[in-house]
């Protein structure tokens, strides 16, 4: 037990490093969402009625709906972030000492996942503070309530991540299949509209949306901070959690690139 809690200490602890000599990622964090909270927001405020919608109890400001969204936006791209650095690491060869260490390989790429989610937390709450000084103000005890599900979602969010790096073996390409998986699960779901304003326009993208894990990750984290929890929402992230965990496990077993390079 030992063994697996010093290798866990010690990857967390490698992800923390990596990120605060990057202070730029950190910047970059806060800065994509607070454009879209104090820019594009202004513009769709009036563009975009809003009615009363659970968790809501009344109606409220385009800002503060868009908040939980901008949360899951940013555990969404420091997801793909953390994968990128594995595909990196693959190439300089520090990927295949990691994976060769004589524990369990699940445990290994768990340990990464579990410190890229937690330092992707650390951002979103350095995101409600900033959004807190421009008075968009969630309940107090909601900031606690959201931690698990900021969890659940960073991890589901950051496996995904990891079931792609799996099957990019260049780092040029990984770049070009990140921005195909962001932006459509992030313009795809309730980050920035709800469900039935998107079945004004379309039942099909309804439906789209309504399917997207993104969706439900950030009606997670929109009813946590409303001191709530969407049971379904929970559900749906949780099974989107063990099948990207599955694939990754998949995709990073030796074996099957043992076979491939065989064939």
């Amino acid at each position: 037990m030992s063994a697996y809690l010093t290798a866990l200490r010690a990857i967390v602890l490698r992800e923390a490093l990596r990120f605060v000599h990057q202070r730029e990622r950190f910047l970059a964090a806060l800065v994509r969402p607070l454009v879209w909270l104090l820019v594009f927001a202004a513009g769709f405020r009036a563009a975009l009625g809003l009615s009363i919608i659970p968790p809501y109890q009344t109606y409220i400001t385009y800002e503060t709906y868009i908040v939980p969204g901008l949360c899951g936006m940013i555990l969404l791209f420091n997801g793909m972030q953390s994968s990128l650095s594995l595909v990196y690491d693959r190439e300089t060869g520090s990927m295949r000492l990691l994976l060769t260490a004589p524990l369990p390989r699940g445990w290994l790429l768990f340990c990464k996942l579990l410190g890229s989610t937690l330092i992707g937390i650390l951002q979103v709450y350095a995101f409600l503070a900033v959004a807190w000084l421009f008075d968009i103000e969630m309940p107090a005890l909601g900031y606690v309530a959201a931690l698990p599900a900021l969890l659940i979602a960073g991890l589901m969010l950051g496996a995904l991540g990891l079931a792609i790096s799996s099957f990019i073996k260049q780092l040029e390409n990984f770049a070009g299949v990140m921005n195909f998986v962001i932006f459509p699960m992030f313009f795809l779901s309730t980050a920035l509209y709800p469900l039935w304003k998107m079945a004004e326009s379309s039942d099909l993208l309804r439906d789209i949306c309504a399917a997207n894990p993104f969706t439900h990750a950030v009606e997670l984290i929109r009813f946590a901070l409303y001191l709530d929890w969407n049971l379904a929402a929970l559900g749906w992230v949780a099974l989107s959690l063990a099948a990207f965990l599955a694939l990754a496990l998949w995709g990073y077993d030796p074996a099957r690139g043992l076979v491939r390079r065989k064939g």
